[in-house]
C-alpha cells in the first residue's frame, strides 16, 4: 500500500494532482479542498489510499491521515465505493461527517450527489459505530487555486461528481456573486459546497 506521496507538485487539474516522486509523476485523485491548497512547483505531502480494480489502479490523495481514514471507513458501508466516498468528503469535512452521523443528520448526507433519502438512512445506521465522535479539529486553511480559473475548476468538479453539463452551468452561475464578492481567486472548496447546496435545492 502507498501510505503517502511527497514531492514537488508537477500539475494541478480540477480533480487530480500530479506529484513528482523520484522522477515519476504520480497522478492522485483529490477533493477540491485538497487541490486548492497545492501550488505547482511547491513541495506537497498527501496521505494516500490505493484502490485496486481489475482494470485500474487509482491513487486517492488527502490533506491529512484523518481524511484518508474517514475515506476508507466510509467504504466499509454497503454501496459506498471510492468515488462516492470522495464525493462525501468533497461536500463535508471528516468532522462534519462524524457530526452528521452521530446526530442522525439525514439532510447532510442527501446533500451529497448520489445519496438519496433511503441511502442516507442506511448509511446513518451502518456508519454510526464506525466513524466515531467529532474530534473538534479545525479544518485546514484553503489556499488559492492554481491552474484553470475558478469557473473551470468548479465546473469540472461538478461534472466529475456526476452532474450534467447544464446543471453544472447553472450551479456555477448561482455561486458567481459569492465568488466575485470574495475577490481574487475564491476558495474552490467553499464554492463547491455552495454549488452542491444550490443543486440539491433544485432537485
Amino acid at each position: 500500500m502507498i501510505a503517502f506521496v511527497s514531492g514537488p507538485v508537477a500539475a494541478v487539474a480540477p480533480t487530480t494532482a500530479v506529484i513528482e516522486v523520484g522522477g515519476i509523476g504520480m497522478a492522485v485523485q483529490c477533493t477540491p479542498d485538497t487541490l486548492s491548497g497545492l501550488r505547482v512547483g511547491q513541495e506537497a505531502r498527501l496521505a494516500t489510499s490505493l484502490v485496486v480494480r481489475e482494470d485500474s489502479l487509482t491513487l486517492y490523495g488527502f490533506a491529512d491521515d484523518d481524511e484518508r481514514q474517514v475515506f476508507e471507513l466510509l467504504q466499509t458501508a454497503s454501496g459506498v465505493g471510492p468515488r462516492l466516498a470522495q464525493a462525501m468528503l468533497a461536500v463535508h469535512s471528516p468532522d462534519a461527517l462524524r457530526a452528521a452521523v452521530a446526530s442522525g443528520d439525514e439532510k447532510a448526507l442527501t446533500a451529497v450527489p448520489g445519496i438519496g433519502k433511503k441511502g442516507a438512512q442506511k448509511l446513518l445506521l451502518e456508519l454510526k459505530d464506525r466513524l466515531g465522535a467529532p474530534t473538534g479539529t479545525a479544518p485546514a486553511a484553503v489556499g488559492s487555486a492554481v491552474t484553470a480559473s475558478w469557473r473551470d475548476q468548479l465546473h469540472a468538479a461538478l461534472l466529475g461528481l456526476g452532474y450534467a453539463t447544464r446543471e453544472a452551468d447553472e450551479a456555477v452561475a448561482a455561486v458567481t456573486p459569492q465568488a466575485e464578492a470574495a475577490g481574487g481567486e475564491p476558495p474552490i472548496g467553499q464554492l463547491l459546497k455552495a454549488a452542491l447546496q444550490t443543486l440539491n435545492r433544485t432537485r
